[in-house]
Order: structure tokens, then C-alpha cells, then sequence
């Protein structure tokens, strides 16, 4: 595939990207005041969060899989279509149960998208040019995430549902894109996976004994970490700050910018100076200390100041783990980052919850947590995170 074609494809995919994460992110800024309006507390908004975590923890590695066998294209266009058709059951929602539903349904089909952009990239560039790819991918995220809560907060001011019915526009629009232009990419002959058992717990635990099982782990604590402070930012701002959706939203706009820039601009040149490995442990390092700088926050600027200190030490993270774990894989690109989503997944459905009910008995208490969660990956990735390039594919698991 030659560069000019390429570079469409990686756009193709980065927008996809923005509208899923669009999607996502409008949900922060506004889901505490639709959660508090139904008489709701955090527990309820943790376990919202959740639900969609517990979703994508079994559907993730399946859509990952079959992506392997029937190709990335039409896994694409799945993810995409169920998210637009999420976004407009958000949007006509009513009740609590109702979010539950809109959120079940997004956690089963859009959650394809993300595994499968990834091993898109995996099949489409060479190991040189991965991290860079995986960094547009989580620029694309990054972006999303700011434009939905500047967008979600912007627009609750007129109605909680305006938001998601004009992501469920903007996901047809991304299919439409991806059904005429994006095509199917040449995939290198790769060891097949068997079929994958739902949940895959079988598959989860032989990894994290095989040599990628570090890897696996890191991607478990920074999700769970992270989600330690987006699932309960927004109810945290209503309460300890008295924010409206509107400055919840700002907020986290300041922040998805930075996380954008770091992600899209640095991520690549920074992991071929530094190294992978480097980048994942002084992030992790960073990503505690800047926890901590959140409890002690008073002011609208310090806010500012301590959350864009988390996020510029945690944006680059998550591209770079995948990147690690796409490198280091020598089995279905698919597979493994599907597999890898579940354990992303899995810190998603605990972080919400436990978040969510601790934060009931005191707020600065998921921020603590996260802190601790972080400097525990930080000393993992000491112990046992190796510098070594090449090693064996996780055979075992398929």
C-alpha cells in the first residue's frame, strides 16, 4: 500500500475514531445531572459507567477475532452503525433504565471499532511507523474526547438529548466513509486464534502468564486508573465545586486538547528517542503524582493546572502499551488487541464501580485510589517490564 493511499486510510480511521469518542465523551459532562435528576447517586452513576465496560469486556475480543477471519471492513462498519444507533437511544432516553439500555447496546456493537482500527494500523504500516499510527488513533480519541464534553456541556443548556442525535448524524456520516473509501487491508499470513469463548477469562488468565502478560497487566491499571477520575469527574465538579455541565465540559475540553497534542504530536517521536518502555513508565509515574495534585486543586485554575499535569503524563499510555503489544505479537493482530481490550475493559467495569461507590463515602477517595494504582503499575513496569524487542507471540493462547 503506498503512502498517499495510506495516509487517506489512517484519516479515514482517525475520524471514525473522533465520532466514537465523540459519542463517549459527551456522556461525562452530562450523565451526572441526568443521573441526579432520576434521584440517583454515585454508585448508580459508577455502575452506569460500568455497564458499558462489562459489554466491551465480552464483545471486544470477539468483534477483534472475527475482524481476523472476515476482515477489518465489515467490523468497521458494525461498530459504526451500532454506535449511531446507541447515540439515538441515548437521546430519546427518559428514565434511568432507558441510559442502561442505550449504553448495553453501545458496549456490544460500537465497541468493535477500537480493536479493530488498531489492527487495521497493525496490517497497514510497518513496526517503525506503528507507534505513530496507534498515536492517531489516540489523537482521534483524544480529539473526540474533547469536542464531546465541550459539545455535550454546550448544548445541555437547550437539552440533555440535543448531543447524542447529532453524534448518531455524524456516525452515519463515518459509515458512509468507511462503506465507499476505506478498503480492506492486505494481511500477512498470521497464525489463527480458535474461536473465542464468551467471556474469555481462559484466554485473559493464559495470557498474563505468557510473555505479553506484563503488557496485558499495564493495560488493566491504567484503565482502571484512569477511569477513576472520568467516570466521577463530572459528579465531583457538581459537588465539590458547584460546576454546570457547561464549565464540567470546559474543563475536560482544556484537557482533551492537551491529551490531542501529546497524543497525535509526540507519541511517535517520543517513543523512537526514548523507547517504549521508558515512555509507559515515567507516564505512569507522572499519571500518580498527578492525582494527588487533584485533591489539593481549590481554584478553577488550579483545577486546570492539576488535571492537565495527569494528562500530559498519562495521554501517551495507552497508544504506547497497544503499540508495545502490536510490536511484540507475532498471532492475529485482531486477536491480540482484542484480547487487549479486555483487559482495558475489565479496569473499565472496576474503576467506574468502585469510583463510584467509594466516592459515596468520600469524594477525594477515587483520586487516591488512582494514585495508588498508577505508582503500582510504575513499580510493575520496574520490575518486570522488559526493554527487549522481539519476543515470542503468545502462541499458547491460540
Amino acid at each position: 500500500m503506498n503512502d498517499k493511499a495510506n495516509r487517506k486510510n489512517l484519516m479515514i480511521l482517525f475520524f471514525t475514531m473522533i465520532v466514537v469518542m465523540l459519542s463517549f465523551g459527551m456522556v461525562i459532562p452530562i450523565m451526572p445531572f441526568y443521573v441526579k435528576s432520576f434521584g440517583a447517586s454515585g454508585g448508580a452513576l459508577g455502575a452506569l459507567m460500568a455497564v458499558y465496560g462489562v459489554l466491551q469486556f465480552i464483545f471486544a475480543p470477539l468483534w477483534g477475532s472475527l475482524s481476523d477471519r472476515i476482515g477489518r471492513k465489515p467490523v468497521l462498519i458494525i461498530g459504526v452503525l451500532g454506535n449511531a444507533i446507541a447515540q439515538l437511544l441515548f437521546g430519546f432516553s427518559t428514565e434511568l433504565w432507558m441510559l442502561f439500555a442505550a449504553r448495553s447496546l453501545a458496549g456490544m456493537l460500537s465497541v468493535a471499532t477500537l480493536p479493530t482500527a488498531m489492527a487495521y494500523i497493525g496490517d497497514s504500516t510497518s513496526s517503525e511507523k506503528r507507534s505513530s499510527g496507534m498515536g492517531l488513533v489516540g489523537a482521534a480519541m483524544g480529539i473526540g474526547m474533547v469536542l464531546g464534553p465541550g459539545i455535550g456541556g454546550l448544548l445541555a443548556k437547550q437539552s440533555l438529548s440535543v448531543p447524542f442525535f447529532l453524534a448518531a448524524g455524524l456516525s452515519m456520516l463515518a459509515l458512509i466513509m468507511i462503506f465507499l473509501f476505506l478498503p480492506e487491508p492486505p494481511r500477512a499470513p498470521q497464525i489463527q486464534p480458535k474461536a473465542v469463548p464468551v467471556p474469555q477469562l481462559k484466554a485473559m488468565l493464559q495470557a498474563l502468564t505468557g510473555p505479553l502478560g506484563v503488557l496485558f497487566v499495564m493495560s488493566f491499571l491504567l484503565s482502571f486508573g484512569l477511569t477513576n477520575f472520568e467516570s466521577i469527574f463530572g459528579l465531583y465538579g457538581a459537588d465539590r465545586y458547584g460546576y454546570t455541565p457547561g464549565q464540567v465540559g470546559l474543563v475536560l475540553t482544556v484537557i482533551g486538547l492537551i491529551a490531542a497534542f501529546m497524543q497525535g504530536v509526540l507519541t511517535g517521536p517520543a517513543t523512537r528517542r526514548f523507547g517504549e518502555v521508558f515512555i509507559i513508565r515515567i507516564s505512569l509515574l507522572g499519571s500518580g503524582l498527578g492525582f494527588l495534585f487533584m485533591t489539593l486543586a481549590r481554584t478553577f485554575p488550579e483545577v486546570i493546572l492539576s488535571i492537565a499535569f495527569f494528562i500530559i503524563s498519562n495521554a501517551m499510555l495507552n497508544p504506547t502499551v497497544a503499540s508495545l503489544i502490536s510490536r511484540r505479537t507475532e498471532s492475529g493482530q485482531g486477536f491480540t488487541m482484542g484480547l487487549n481490550n479486555s483487559f482495558l475493559s475489565l479496569g473499565r467495569i472496576i474503576g467506574p464501580l468502585w469510583a463510584g461507590n467509594i466516592y459515596d463515602v468520600q469524594m477525594n477517595m477515587p483520586y487516591f485510589t488512582g494514585s495508588a494504582i498508577m505508582f503500582l503499575g510504575f513499580g510493575i513496569s520496574l520490575w518486570k517490564l522488559s526493554d527487549e524487542k522481539s519476543p515470542a507471540a503468545i502462541e499458547s493462547l491460540t
